[in-house]
């Protein structure tokens, strides 16, 4: 059995241009396929994390803006609007599914603070004794201070920082393209995926190409160092398609999607 059909407890991190529409809304048919296999899950046995970008993303779409405002004020309005219809939505669906979610939002200087860490790592152990699925994202909007100075910068970092916190035993990063591919599958349609990837080189991280979608801050490079990280701990992680959300099933079944990184090869 590899590491993957073993794992019990999971960190799942969606993207933005997962969750929404070109427009910035809600994909709704998305996100609650997204809820319903990690409700599934988690009554399977697992212990499910949700690392979920799209606060930024749902604020621009909700209050009609197309672009990503440079004003850090403004970012900081769009996200709070953003953060609030995120949770709203995400308790809904988990609710119809009978689980129970908590938010958890996060800045990078608790990592600094061995108290704070501990007082973090206390509150997801605690969550999940009580099979609540912890709905993780970073806390963008108090204060300038948190935009300008320490953070994680993306949240496939954030990804990855949860599984350490939480000591998991996979990450699974869903994302607008189903794994790392050895030329951009976008231009070139004869570009070949990479099933697995033992161990992250130089030469990997030079296909990783550039910048994310217009509504997210990460691409592939963010997704490829996150996958390094927990790797560094014998963690492995696969990035694969969230178009449709029960691709999950398939990975812990053991069959071979998107791109593993790391962990036993198949």
């Amino acid at each position: 059995m590899s590491a993957i059909t073993q794992a019990h407890r999971i960190v799942v991190k969606v993207g933005t241009s997962t969750l929404t529409y070109d427009s910035g809304r809600l994909n709704l048919r998305r996100v609650e396929t997204l809820c319903k296999v990690l409700a599934d899950l988690q009554n399977a046995g697992h212990q499910m994390v949700l690392v979920s970008s799209g606060a930024m993303g749902v604020g621009m779409g909700k209050a009609g803006i197309r672009r990503r405002p440079d004003e850090i004020a403004r970012r900081q309005a769009l996200a709070a609007v953003g953060q609030c219809e995120l949770m709203f939505i995400y308790d809904k669906f988990f609710g119809e599914y009978n689980r129970t979610v908590a938010q958890v939002l996060m800045t990078a200087d608790v990592l600094e603070r061995p108290h704070s860490r501990r007082n973090v790592e206390n509150t997801f152990s605690a969550l999940m004794e009580m099979e609540i699925i912890p709905v993780v994202n970073e806390n963008d909007t108090v204060a300038v201070d948190e935009l300008e100075g320490p953070s994680f910068g993306d949240n496939d970092t954030l990804s990855a920082i949860v599984t350490e916190l939480t000591d998991a035993d996979l990450l699974v990063i869903l994302t607008d393209i189903d794994g790392l591919y050895d030329s951009d599958p976008r231009q070139n349609p004869q570009a070949r995926r990479i099933p697995y990837v033992p161990v992250i080189t130089p030469q990997i991280e030079a296909l990783a190409g550039g910048a994310g979608s217009s509504r997210g801050t990460g691409g592939m490079i963010t997704k490829i160092r996150a996958a390094r990280r927990v790797n560094g701990r014998g963690v492995p992680c696969c990035i694969v398609s969230g178009s449709d959300p029960t691709i999950l099933y398939d990975l812990l079944a053991g069959r071979q999607v998107g791109t593993t990184f790391g962990g036993e090869e198949r």
